[in-house]
């Protein structure tokens, strides 16, 4: 099985560690391909360019995990929606059919449900331009696989932590957090579980379906959080005060439908991540 990563970032490099590690073959489109650990073959792309590499003829698998260059409408719509045409247009390019295609999209889709619950049910509402356009995204792959047998499986993950990835940790410690008036909840999901996530979907035996919300088994409030780290950095709980907009909105996102697939987390809630990720474990790929 080889398994094409069409963005090869941070996320995208663990997820191909992992498919390595099932004993597949794994290819990797990014722009600076040397970058890449020797598990995975680096092909230089851009995948907002039409000239792509050459699609191995036996890719049974393929993963869209990319990133916006900056956080504007026209790069969101550039990586997002031309990267996806892109790739699919490369598929069609050499024949190739892979059995899924897994998008790495976003629970931004769903917006601000008023600190409600929202799942794979719920019809997505995005408040912003990146809700939108991957939203988009996800519907150009749904027309594209239309009446073909390859499936296509967007993956909607909440706010990635964890190597690298350390945000709240750094206000915490400089001192700039500050808790929300409100409750305010979020949703989030350690970067080895979205990796793990990623490498379950594409190659489980049952069918997949469409979408999946990833997320942790914890929607926490934002000031819960905040003091929990406060806590296990034995610093000062931070203040209550005007925290600014939400990012993401204020939402509840259910993983049941994730796990009734037999997928497990590796860190269930944020207090597991969070530690795992205070004591150094793990290494941010570049």
């Amino acid at each position: 099985m080889t398994v094409l990563l069409a963005g090869c970032g941070d996320l995208g490099t663990e997820a191909g560690l992992r498919f390595a590690a099932l004993g597949h073959r794994v290819v990797g489109w990014r722009r600076s391909p040397a970058k890449l650990p020797a598990a995975i073959e680096g092909a230089a792309a851009d995948l907002g360019s039409t000239d792509l590499p050459p699609v191995p003829a036996d890719t049974t698998a393929v993963v869209v995990a990319v990133a916006a260059d900056s956080p504007t409408e026209e790069a969101y719509r550039a990586a997002y929606v031309r990267g996806m045409a892109n790739v699919l247009n490369a598929l069609d390019r050499d024949q190739v059919a892979p059995e899924r295609i897994v998008f790495v999209s976003s629970t931004a889709v769903y917006g601000d449900a008023g600190g409600g619950w929202v799942d794979e049910n719920i019809a997505p509402e995005p408040g912003g331009f990146s809700g939108r356009v991957l939203l988009e995204a996800e519907g150009l792959l749904r027309a594209r696989l239309s009446g073909t047998r390859t499936a296509g499986i967007s993956l909607r993950l909440g706010g990635i932590y964890g190597p690298g990835r350390t945000r709240l940790i750094d206000q915490v410690k400089t001192g700039s957090a500050v808790i929300p008036e409100d409750v305010r909840y979020t949703n989030r999901i350690h970067r080895d579980d979205a990796a793990a996530a990623i490498v379950h979907l594409a190659t489980m035996e049952a069918e997949p379906a469409s979408a999946y919300v990833g997320v942790d088994d914890e929607p926490a409030d934002l000031g819960a959080v905040l003091r929990f780290l406060a806590s296990e950095l034995g610093l000062p709980s931070p203040p209550v005060g005007d925290a600014g907009p939400a990012r993401g909105g204020n939402k509840r996102c259910r993983n049941d439908l994730l796990r009734s697939t037999g997928f497990t987390f590796a860190f269930p809630t944020f207090r597991e991540g969070y530690r795992d990720v205070m004591a150094g474990n793990g290494v941010r790929h570049p």
